[in-house]
């Protein structure tokens, strides 16, 4: 290999001929650097390493661990959802997550130029992007909703205790005396909490054959106000978005652990945590429980999405991500089975004050239940709930801001990694308005039921696909090899045996069959248990084509714009890496080519003297045969 280094105007120009192993198969590239003076390499750095992994914690640890690990866990049996959670989370969370900060931080590019490694496959990132803009449409909703929640909680009742006139069946969340007379009748009782937000809040239609309806003035005004904090903690990227990070990160956790020792010791509150504890071995054969927990696991981690990758491009080439993927990971977890034990907790409680004995009865699982369950329990804090009340969905507000942040931070900074002469507010600014734009259609009394066909069809399948082709395209095309290369150069640590088998085999092949069967078994969707009309099934699957169909789509546009003599050749060399793959910077560019090169070399020498140890051992056989 030749490193030639030449400096002409300001311009550094590396020139590099290398040798890469991938399946014992040499493949020679011809490489150049990007300019140093380009505004490329202007990219902004993290003011301090605790900024990089205070945003990790604020967009990993979320309303996903809030809200959405609680209702998973009741929907799929309680505790027996814990288990298939635990062994995701190891061989396909754990695993995808480190490859993706890898993946960042090598090539500090966001999460579309980073197929520079295998340019066939770009459609992934721009098929993930699609996702995400999924995801932050409905997402921007529910930060709404506790914005709103925030906003009457200052009432000097809270407005979601007492039953409204009209309302049947219904049970005050604050429990009176008389109350407790009711909750001995035959047929089943609704808690205030529950009807109040279906009547009062989201004004939520049993069905949608005859349209949404229109946004709700009050939701609209609290959608608008969230997408300013949005925007104004994103306008200047990583400087404006790290230093709020550590409110972002820290903050929730105050409010959890208070809301946690209230939960425990509420009424009927153990019958609730056993249910969450207690495992049911039966369900661990069910497929679809562990595709939940593979969905709630990218859901949570913010894989397959962007965010990790982007966030990561920021940092410093030496940073030591092992140890930050290994402690957001790890802190997720358990932020999950805090919010778990807490919202069974409540949930026991809410049983128990409408005399049902199966806890899977005392709610419709859903979006509604962090704004059900949880003001439920609130209700019944004695000592100014007004306060907690505010504390509670503020804390809300802050986890859902910090998950959004980095999810719309992703869609800015592949826009202006494409178009780089973009400012980053402006875009930071556009995209906000979309994203409120959007936003609407879940504000309106039709919203929830949109909210979770786009959540089923575009926040799920579409990641999930992508995610598999992710890890493909990475380890299985670019070779594990190859990339294990590139990690112990940037970490100067070797890759163990544990990350070598989860990427290599255990969590593409895991993934693939939990996906195809869970395509295979697919149900009509429903809502509350009432199906979809047809119309809205055909827009939700046409959602998921949309997002899927970018990778073969991005795929033949690359051999169409890069065609050389056939198209076999074409399609061969759009699986190998392109001139921009590898270290932007030009000395450690030069630097990883030099490792890289020795790395062919002793392979090389290597292999040579086995083959050299075979023959001389063939010709000693034949020699004592002969003898």
């Amino acid at each position: 290999m030749e490193v030639n280094t030449n400096e002409n105007n300001g311009r550094v120009t590396t020139t590099v001929s290398i040798e890469l192993s991938d399946n014992n198969n040499k493949t020679t590239k011809n490489d150049k650097t990007e300019d140093a003076a380009s505004g490329d390499d202007n990219r902004p750095n993290w003011s301090n390493g605790v900024e990089f992994l205070m945003s990790c914690i604020s967009m990993s640890v979320g309303l996903g661990n809030i809200w959405r690990f609680p209702f998973t866990a009741y929907e799929n049996g309680g505790g027996a959802f814990l288990i298939p959670y635990l062994v995701v989370l190891f061989l396909i969370g754990k695993p995808m997550y480190y490859l993706e900060m890898i993946m960042g931080q090598f090539t500090s590019k966001g999460s579309v130029k980073i197929w520079s490694i295998c340019p066939s496959f770009l459609g992934v990132g721009y098929g993930q992007a699609f996702g995400t803009i999924c995801i932050i449409t409905y997402y921007s909703s529910l930060i709404a909703l506790t914005l709103y929640y925030m906003v009457v909680s200052c009432q000097a009742v809270l407005p979601w205790t007492y039953c409204r006139e009209g309302w049947q069946d219904c049970v005050d969340s604050m429990p009176k005396e008389d109350s407790l007379v009711a909750s001995n009748a035959s047929h089943k009782l609704t808690s205030s909490s529950e009807l109040y937000f279906t009547e009062i809040v989201s004004k939520e239609k049993t069905q949608i054959i005859d349209g949404l309806g229109w946004p709700d003035l009050y939701l609209t005004a609290s959608l608008f106000v969230s997408w300013i904090v949005i925007f104004f903690v994103i306008r200047q990227g990583v400087k404006s978005s790290g230093k709020a990070a550590y409110f972002l990160a820290l903050f929730p956790y105050v409010v959890l652990v208070a809301l946690l020792a209230r939960a425990v010791t509420l009424e009927g509150a153990v019958d609730g945590i056993l249910f969450f504890l207690k495992p049911d071995w039966g369900q661990l054969v069910d497929l679809k429980v562990w595709k939940e927990a593979v969905v709630q696991c990218f859901f949570s981690l913010a894989v397959g999405v962007g965010p990790i990758i982007m966030f990561s491009s920021y940092n410093r080439f030496d940073h030591p991500i092992y140890r930050d993927a290994m402690i957001v990971t790890s802190l997720d977890t358990v932020t999950s089975l805090l919010a778990g034990v807490t919202i069974f907790g409540i949930l026991g409680n809410l049983a128990h004050n409408l005399n049902i004995s199966d806890i899977k009865e005392v709610v419709q699982s859903g979006t509604a239940l962090a704004f059900i369950s949880y003001p439920d329990a609130i209700a019944k804090f004695q000592a100014v709930p007004q306060l907690f009340a505010v504390l509670f969905f503020f804390m809300l507000f802050v986890l859902g801001v910090g998950s959004i942040v980095a999810l719309q931070s992703t869609i800015v900074t592949i826009v202006c990694d494409q178009f780089k002469s973009f400012k980053y507010w402006a875009v930071a600014l556009v995209t906000s308005i979309c994203g409120f734009l959007l936003g609407l259609v879940y504000v309106t009394p039709g919203g929830q039921w949109i909210l979770n066909l786009v959540d089923f069809y575009g926040g799920t399948y579409v990641i999930f696909a992508l995610a598999i082709l992710e890890i493909v395209g990475i380890v299985w095309i670019y070779g594990l090899q190859n990339f294990c290369d590139d990690v112990e150069f940037m970490t100067h640590r070797k890759v163990s045996l544990y990350w070598r088998l989860c990427w290599s085999f255990l969590t593409p092949v895991m993934m693939l069959v939990i996906f195809i069967y869970s395509m295979v078994t697919t149900e009509p969707l429903t809502y509350k248990k009432i199906e979809y009309p047809e119309a809205a099934n055909a827009a939700g699957w046409i959602i998921f084509a949309i997002g899927v169909l970018q990778f073969p789509l991005w795929g033949f546009w690359y051999i169409k714009t890069n065609y050389k003599d056939t198209f076999c050749n074409t399609f061969k060399t759009s699986l190998r890496f392109s001139e921009a793959w590898g270290p932007k910077n030009p000395e450690i560019r030069a630097k990883w080519f030099a490792y890289k090169e020795a790395l062919a070399e002793e392979r090389q020498k290597k292999q040579s003297s086995s083959k050299l140890g075979f023959f001389k051992q063939k010709v000693y056989n034949l020699s004592n045969s002969s003898n």
